[in-house]
């Protein structure tokens, strides 16, 4: 497989935005690849945005991001108040919020894959499209009951301490998600394993993602 480096000319630091709609997605969904590229390309700037974390679940988000971007030369960190589960009758308020993010001018953009059948996480899929016109996107995927897992087809190899680094900060961070059937480290570690199969990661894991549009020059 053809690995293609993110590396900006002169080496100019990189600009990362990563969007998630409740205060675990960006973590459950593209945690290992923060870890990885914010150690693999030091000086990046990072803005993280969770539209959906109030009380115990904003200061579970801040925390973590705390953790995550432990690596970023600049951080910006902003918990959202809007209220979960119903993101689709609040486009309006949150297509504003996007508009503000223009400013961040990042190179790269992290969101939610677009067949995501949670309704708020395919809302902030379809904003990122609609307000990113001329970015990197990548849609990174969240297992559930639903079912909703595709056949991803960019892939970013983590180590096997980056995985469980992963899983261990999630746990300790989203106690509030503890009793939730869902909320298993062996099944974080089960995905990336079988993304790391995919892609013959090196270590055996890897985080996967969707990408519509990627210009190669």
């Amino acid at each position: 497989m053809l690995p293609l480096s993110l590396a900006r000319p002169g080496g100019s630091p990189l600009r990362f935005l990563f969007l998630g709609s409740h205060s675990d997605d960006i973590e459950l969904g593209c945690g290992g690849a923060v870890l990885t590229l914010l150690a693999q390309y030091p000086g990046s700037c990072v803005t993280w945005v969770v539209f959906s974390a109030v009380g115990e679940r904003a200061t579970e988000a801040k925390a973590s991001a705390d953790e995550f971007l432990v690596n970023a030369a600049e951080r910006d960190v902003r918990t959202l108040d809007f209220a979960e589960s119903v993101f689709p009758y609040n486009g309006a308020a949150i297509k504003s919020t996007f508009e503000t993010l223009k400013a961040t001018a990042p190179d790269i953009v992290f969101t939610h894959y677009r067949h995501d059948l949670h309704q708020d996480h395919r809302l902030l899929s379809e904003l990122t499209w609609n307000t990113f016109r001329n970015h990197l996107i990548l849609e990174y995927e969240i297992p559930k009951y639903d079912g909703d897992l595709g056949q991803p087809g960019v892939f970013v190899p983590l180590k096997r301490e980056v995985a469980r680094r992963k899983c261990e900060l999630i746990e300790r961070h989203f106690v509030s998600q503890s009793s939730r059937q869902w909320f298993d480290p062996e099944l974080f570690m089960g995905l990336m394993r079988i993304r790391g199969m995919e892609c013959c990661a090196p270590a055996g894991y890897a985080e996967a993602f969707h990408v519509r549009k990627l210009l190669i020059v």
